[in-house]
């Protein structure tokens, strides 16, 4: 198995007080030239904000923005005029194509909010902004792995604008599934809770691992297991 394992405490760090970020690629002040995206993933950012505090409005380009919400709720606004909360189960999507301004803040003035924010690199550049929210119940992430984003936007899925398919599961201990890399592409997954087994190699929370060889892997939870799998072109 031809892989690139990425374990949680390796990950670039910041810490702003209201913010703590950890970073599996390279982002901002953090540079590893050894980490700087994995294809078409250019981001994945594991964010907790402190009650009511957030990023003010600022300007994004050509870039899949993604917010997969773990806990909390985060609250959206763009120049698009989209305002929303977000919260777990729920998958956002904006497109920041030829240029959209947003804020994102925590909604809870009492509780944190954590997530992951994920940045995918488009297929082309200056597309048509846009903006997409879902939700995937736990029963249809829980023990099997449920289709949440994807090009076309095949089976309720969000529309990710790349050749990508983003994967979600809820897997209860000791429950596995199975996924076929197909040639000319390859796997990303990254542990959001619990711990997984990938072919006996052993993942917990904010781990990832890169997997570049075409074949059948199979992923089983080695207690309660929150995971996201992401497919892309090799």
């Amino acid at each position: 198995m031809n892989q690139l394992l990425r374990p949680s405490e390796t990950r670039g760090e910041a810490d702003f007080g209201w913010l703590k970020s950890k970073h599996s690629f390279s982002f901002g002040s953090y540079f590893d030239p050894n980490h700087i995206g994995f294809g078409a993933l250019r981001v994945i950012n594991e964010d907790r904000v402190a009650p009511s505090a957030g990023f003010p409005t600022h300007p994004h380009q050509n870039m899949e923005i993604i917010s997969y919400i773990v806990s909390g709720g985060l609250e959206h606004k763009d120049s698009l005029g989209t305002g929303s909360v977000i919260r777990p189960g729920e998958l956002q999507r904006m497109s920041a194509g030829s240029g959209v301004r947003h804020s994102e803040y925590n909604h809870s003035d009492t509780d944190p909010v954590h997530f992951l924010q994920i940045w995918i690199v488009p297929e082309a550049d200056g597309l048509k902004p846009s903006y997409e929210q879902k939700a995937f119940p736990d029963a249809e992430r829980r023990d099997t792995l449920k289709l949440i984003g994807s090009r076309n936007g095949r089976e309720g899925s969000v529309v990710i604008h790349q050749d990508v398919d983003l994967w979600a599961s809820l897997l209860s201990a000791e429950k596995s599934v199975s996924f076929d890399i197909k040639p000319d592409r390859k796997v990303w997954l990254q542990i959001v809770k619990g711990k997984l087994s990938v072919d006996g190699l052993s993942l917990a929370a904010g781990d990832g691992l890169g997997l570049l060889d075409a074949g059948k892997i199979d992923l089983v939870a080695q207690e309660n297991c929150e995971f996201l799998l992401f497919d892309l072109a090799a």
